[in-house]
């Protein structure tokens, strides 16, 4: 009996948490793996560390093209898609709830910080940036808006707070696509 052999390749495993970065939108995207996200631009601040990773699905919407000579559909054709990134931040302030919540006021006087959301209909986009933890992959989000539920969990003992988000991807212009990645080639065959 010959042995089976593995397929695929353990170094094109990515494995946990990374860190999160916001930017204005337009601002400009890195170019490669190794530069800092705040030498690409200024405009690149740092939100925190993510729980686990974070996660991003792609929906496409299709529909069918029938014929009334078949009996099974001839083609499939896309009409739409949906993307989505999600992830829980790991450091909880104000200005991480800013972002959760699209914008908003934070204030700041007598030693005491609060957040104020935004009013309905000025709610701001941005761009987010997501490094994995070993710095092998790279995503760039064009332009997000926070539209899933925020979720704040607060757990007893050494558990962290986390503040968890979701954001759906909007295509920024014409000609633009809603994301791009960077992966280490010899790792992501």
């Amino acid at each position: 009996m010959a042995l089976v052999t593995p397929r695929g390749s353990s170094n094109a495993l990515a494995l946990g948490p990374g860190q999160l970065f916001i930017a204005q939108l337009a601002t400009t995207e890195p170019s490669d793996l190794s530069t800092a996200w705040s030498a690409v631009s200024a405009n690149w601040v740092m939100m925190g560390y993510t729980d686990a990773g974070s996660e991003f699905r792609y929906t496409p919407a299709t529909d069918d093209v029938e014929v009334a000579e078949e009996l099974d559909p001839v083609s499939t054709q896309t009409t739409g898609r949906t993307a989505i990134v999600s992830f829980a931040l790991a450091q909880i302030s104000v200005t991480n709830l800013k972002r959760a919540f699209n914008g908003g006021t934070v204030t700041t006087g007598g030693g005491v910080t609060t957040f104020e959301p935004p009013d309905l209909g000025t709610e701001t986009r941005t761009a987010l940036g997501f490094e994995s933890e070993d710095s092998q992959e790279r995503w760039v989000y064009r332009q997000c808006y926070q539209q899933g539920d925020v979720t704040i969990t607060r757990a007893k003992g050494a558990a962290k707070a986390t503040i968890a988000t979701e954001f759906k991807l909007e295509k920024p212009t014409a000609g633009t696509r809603l994301f791009k990645v960077w992966m280490q080639s010899s790792n992501r065959g």
